[in-house]
């Protein structure tokens, strides 16, 4: 059993701040023998459901929290007195307490409080507190620490032990205390913990005062300290890497970032360039700069906080069918009328003909979902475009392996006879991946005019109710050309014109998908390098032996291994999900960051995962301009 636990740990969900991808957590937690880890993303919650999967794979209990933003005023003050933000961990013991952390980012989102980025004041967060969370602050930048100090910014930009100690509060014993027990009486008694960060203390000497200070604290009211270390990468040989996306962030280069240290002028986010101690540590690490009994809390804040399940089966909300029938009568008679409409008239089916084909097919796909219980996602997709044809709007005929759906054809989702045309349903739907803990959601996209796709979303927010429907979020990476040409930014290492000349020859990853998925660590600029060397041999070449070398051989790979990493946040193109429960006390609701809507804050995969269902609703142009045709000819407009 390890020792100490993780409780302060950033994955590259915390926006050109993180390096670390779930993955490379879970190994690195392998690696040193921890058998639990915490993720306290910067204001956000996005990627808890990837780093369950991630940890479990290893066998190691994920532990789900946040890092929130607080305000000092009131967050609905949105000006430049009440900007200044500090910072505080909070856990989540149970599944009571990951609903309450879904309601605060949720919260934290709203645009009566959002401001540049989420956050609530302390009293705000209070209201969340019932004895499910559990919380620790004391690191540079929160509350307890700056109170420490009459001149927070400059105490922590202070080199020298004296220097920092010079700027303390000589309030700060009374002023300290009294929001120590503010903190406990807000989460409970044994909720709160004082947090003990050391792990940059040389370069930090302000983390040593703040350290010496709280621990005194600790005498005083008898709040217990905790050993953390505020990770963002996983090891420190990364933190050259976490540099690049702090350059993107600052929009800067190392090279005028080194100039301002040089000159000893301030730097957003200065630490991070001047040390290489914001990793996973190792237990030795830990034990040489904590004590045994501030080690030992992370292990009871680690016990306080059960293992508990947030992904699951799908939710649908139910669907209202006609004289109190279930879901799956209801599919059956809309089937029954299709055959009768769509195959009878044209003689596909009789008693001389093919029946026994069709009858068979419809018989083994309607057994099928039934049995995953995923009638009521059929009717959704059907009443959504019978509303489209209603509205007079032109719906897609249906693509992809929605095709080879008998059931889509016969109740009018799709326009294309199965049978006819020898489509395969297990291309679209395999029961075969269903377990006893997880079902597979079909998948359907439905093509509307791009002008009418709000009108669409909107009518499926008035049928299913306005708060159990949203759209998405998705996450931009750094992807083969935009990750070498980040890099190649931030090092100045050569002209913008060379720069686009290299980029000109990595390919897009929809180009070569196919190839990506039968790489073992799968990378574009690996692949342009494997498969097409004699367009980059000027600046790079992969040797036999999978190393790369050449005039700019390091920077390609760091290239390679930024690639994946998330650089920004928005709004999924296609995705809305729809509820079975109200979105926001089951999945955290997040600002869209080009308007005022608030969209599920969870990826496709991640919520899907959690059971809740995406239907992808998609704007096809082709469509505005065949209905702009049609009315045309309708009106003798065009004879």
């Amino acid at each position: 059993m390890s020792i100490w636990t993780p409780l302060h740990l950033h994955t590259h969900y915390s926006l050109l701040d993180g390096l670390s991808k779930p993955i490379q957590v879970a190994a690195r937690c392998e690696e040193l023998g921890y058998d639990a880890c915490a993720v306290t993303d910067h204001g956000t919650i996005s990627g808890s459901v990837a780093f369950v999967r991630a940890m479990r794979e290893k066998n190691i209990k994920p532990i789900l929290g946040c890092e929130f933003y607080l305000c000092d005023q009131d967050p609905c003050i949105k000006d430049k007195t009440n900007r200044r933000l500090s910072h505080l961990v909070v856990l989540a013991k149970n599944f009571e307490g990951w609903k309450k952390l879904i309601e605060a980012t949720s919260a934290s989102n709203d645009e009566e409080v959002f401001y540049h980025k989420p956050r609530l004041d302390l009293n705000t967060l209070a209201e969340y507190c019932d004895g499910n969370l559990v919380s620790f602050s004391g690191h540079l930048g929160s509350q307890l620490a700056d109170i420490i100090f009459s001149d927070p910014r400059s105490a922590y930009g202070s080199k020298t032990y004296e220097e920092a100690k010079s700027f303390v509060d000589p309030d700060w014993v009374s002023k300290t205390t009294q929001l120590a027990e503010k903190y406990r009486e807000i989460f409970g008694k044994e909720n709160f913990f004082l947090e003990i960060q050391l792990i940059d203390q040389d370069m930090a000497p302000s983390q040593r005062i703040t350290a010496e200070g709280l621990r005194y604290i600790s005498k005083i009211t008898g709040i217990p300290c905790v050993a953390t270390a505020d990770s963002h990468y996983p090891s420190s040989e990364d933190a050259a890497d976490q540099r690049v996306l702090l350059c993107s962030a600052l929009r800067t280069t190392l090279r005028k970032v080194n100039e301002k240290m040089e000159n000893d002028e301030e730097i957003g986010l200065g630490g991070f360039f001047r040390s290489n101690r914001y990793h996973i540590p190792t237990h030795e690490e830990i034990a040489a700069i904590n004590s045994e009994a501030e080690i030992a809390n992370s292990r009871i804040i680690n016990d306080m906080c059960e293992s508990y399940e947030v992904l699951g089966k799908p939710m649908l909300p139910k669907f209202s069918c006609p004289d109190g029938i279930s879901e799956y009568e209801y599919l059956t008679q809309l089937c029954r009328k299709g055959w009768a409409d769509r195959l009878t008239p044209f003689g596909k089916v009789d008693d001389d003909n093919n029946s026994r084909e069709y009858s068979d097919r419809i018989k083994k796909e309607l057994s099928v979902i039934k049995d995953a219980d995923l009638s009521g996602y059929f009717l959704i997709v059907q009443d959504i475009v019978d509303h489209v044809r209603k509205e007079k709007w032109l719906p897609g005929p249906g693509r992809g392996s929605a095709a080879g759906c008998l059931i889509s054809y016969l109740i009018g989702i799709t326009e294309v006879d199965p049978i006819q045309y020898n489509l395969i349903f297990e291309r679209f739907y395999n029961a075969g991946r269903n377990t006893e803990g997880y079902t597979s959601l079909p998948d359907i996209d439905i093509d509307v005019p791009t002008t009418k796709r709000e009108q669409v979303i909107e009518y499926m927010r008035v049928k299913y109710g306005r708060e159990k429907v949203g759209q998405m979020v998705t996450f931009g990476r750094m992807q083969g050309r935009t990750s070498i040409k980040e890099v190649l930014r931030v090092h100045d290492a050569c002209t913008y014109e060379e720069m686009n000349e290299i980029t000109r020859n990595i390919p897009s990853e929809a180009e070569i998908s196919d190839q990506l998925q039968e790489m073992d660590d799968p990378s574009i600029i690996r692949w342009a390098l494997m498969n097409t060397p004699d367009q980059l041999k000027d600046w790079c070449r992969l040797e036999d032996d999978g190393n790369i070398t050449g005039e700019l051989g390091k920077l390609f790979e760091q290239a390679i291994r930024l690639e994946g990493t998330y650089k920004s946040q928005g709004k999924h193109a296609a995705g809305v999900v729809i509820g079975a429960e109200k979105l926001n006390e089951v999945c955290p609701m997040v600002r869209e960051k080009r308007g005022h809507e608030k969209i599920a804050g969870l990826e496709m995969q991640d919520l899907e995962s959690m059971g809740h269902v995406k239907f992808d609703i998609l704007g096809i142009s082709f469509l505005d301009k065949i209905m702009g045709v049609s009315n045309q000819l309708d009106s003798g407009q065009i004879q």
